[in-house]
């Protein structure tokens, strides 16, 4: 189905608008929306302003959300149906009300009048250019930033004729909901590729590759049998657990830079960023040491748990420091780095550590000696390097169909932004598509040349 623009457009005079179909009006705000002032009604329900679900009751979304005040009677009410400026909308556009209930009397709640159609304009104020109008009327600075609703009141807003409201509301939700199937589907399938990928891993690094091999029992539940001629030992017997920075003391410069690792610059894939330095002087106290061709993994939940960690052969300086949350360990001659990373990274690894956890809900840490303890099946060095080349090259592939499927929901998402703005602003006429029709409709294939035409 191709989208075609309407036959007719003016002028709108609205800088952001530019131009509309014309049949459109167009309003000021505060001719379209009334402001609710209504507080106590201390026994309705707290609610909580997102900008991925709208305004919901904060007992879904307790833990993302700032505690109300006691004050309960001086909360300003907010009816299903309502509009809701937050703190954030300037960010996310402005979020609808899903339930009745009370909310912060720092934001301000709008009721939609009868010439505005609801779902029109929650697509309308989710649009690129209606948050590019809004930024225009923020005021104050960083944390203390909000939408001056005396300014954006008096903007002005495209008003389709009320039929056509309904129309644009019920096709954009149709491709929405299309789009959210496709996003759905392509996780799932993200999801199952990183399955195999620790499926790949589990079995090469506990049993080989040769699935021929006479097998002995390792002695260890869990690791079950494993190549006869491999050694049965523990971590501790071949790396050195976070080694000492005095090491590194002979050739101390306060004034030189070494890569320094926050959580962030550590990806689940063993990827890392070393675009950080900070010189000696900030990092020599207070963070963890480690060397080039050490491996690091994440001991604090959920960075353990999903897999954070990293083989440091290409760290760029010799030596460097990182966060406080990481777990160093120095392979022997007996152990390839990378070897040891995949190790690490394995299923039972990961498992096993989150049951050792200790600490706080949320502040959980895995134990040193659980790693220093951990038993594995050691193959000759030789293996180790045949079974790394075979990892590398399955995983490079694995890691490229993850890397499509998370780029074709980033284009699409791309694609229903752009579709949004373009349907709400009247870029794009879908007056005479039945809905209906979309269901069975396939979604554009889309490349980065085709968000990038369709944008223009």
């Amino acid at each position: 189905m191709k989208l075609v623009s309407y036959s007719e457009y003016r002028d709108s005079g609205v800088p952001w608008l530019g131009k509309v179909p014309a049949h459109w009006e167009v309003r000021k705000l505060k001719h379209l929306f009334n402001e609710r002032l209504q507080k106590g009604y201390p026994n309705e329900i707290l609610l909580a302003a997102t900008q991925t679900r709208g305004i919901i009751s904060k007992s879904m979304y307790e833990t993302r959300t700032v505690t109300a005040s006691k004050d309960l009677h001086l909360l300003k009410l907010v009816e299903i149906g309502d509009f809701v400026i937050s703190l954030r909308s300037f960010q996310g556009g402005i979020e609808q009300a899903y339930f009745r209930g009370i909310i912060s009397p720092a934001y301000t709640v709008m009721v939609p009048s009868l010439a505005i159609e609801r779902n029109y304009f929650k697509h309308l104020a989710k649009s690129k250019k209606f948050l590019g109008l809004l930024k225009t009327c923020v005021t104050g600075i960083r944390e203390g930033q909000n939408i001056d609703y005396e300014r954006l009141r008096r903007d002005f807003l495209p008003l389709p004729p009320i039929e056509e409201q309904t129309q644009i509301a019920r096709f954009l939700d149709s491709k929405a909901a299309q789009i959210e199937k496709f996003t759905r589907n392509k996780q799932r399938l993200i999801e199952l590729l990183k399955e195999q990928k620790q499926n790949v891993i589990n079995q090469a690094v506990t049993q080989g590759l040769d699935l021929n091999v006479k097998l002995k029992p390792s002695g260890v539940e869990w690791l079950g049998d494993i190549p006869e001629h491999w050694e049965v030992t523990k971590l501790k017997r071949v790396v050195n657990s976070n080694p000492s920075k005095s090491e590194a003391r002979a050739s101390l410069d306060h004034e030189e830079k070494v890569v320094f690792l926050p959580m962030e610059n550590i990806s689940v894939n063993g990827d890392i960023d070393c675009r950080e330095k900070r010189a000696l002087s900030e990092v020599w106290d207070g963070f963890t040491y480690f060397q080039r061709g050490d491996v690091v993994i994440a001991k604090i939940t959920p960075c353990f748990e999903n897999g954070k960690g990293a083989y440091l052969k290409g760290l760029e300086s010799d030596f460097g420091f990182g966060t406080t949350e990481l777990i160093v360990l120095r392979p022997s001659k007996a152990i390839d780095g990378a070897f040891l990373r995949f190790l690490t990274s394995t299923r039972q690894f990961l498992l096993l550590g989150a049951r050792h956890m200790t600490g706080a809900a949320g502040q959980q840490r895995i134990p040193s000696d659980f790693v220093k303890n951990y038993p594995i099946g050691l193959p000759p060095i030789s293996e180790q390097l045949e079974i790394l080349e075979h990892l590398q090259k399955k995983s490079a592939e694995i890691n490229q169909a993850i890397t499509r499927a998370q780029r074709e929901i980033d284009l699409m998402h791309e694609y229903r932004a752009r579709l949004i703005s373009d349907v709400v602003t009247g870029q794009v006429d879908v007056r005479g598509i039945e809905v209906s029709e979309l269901a069975e409709e396939a979604l554009p294939l889309l490349d980065e040349g085709a968000v990038e035409s369709n944008s223009k």
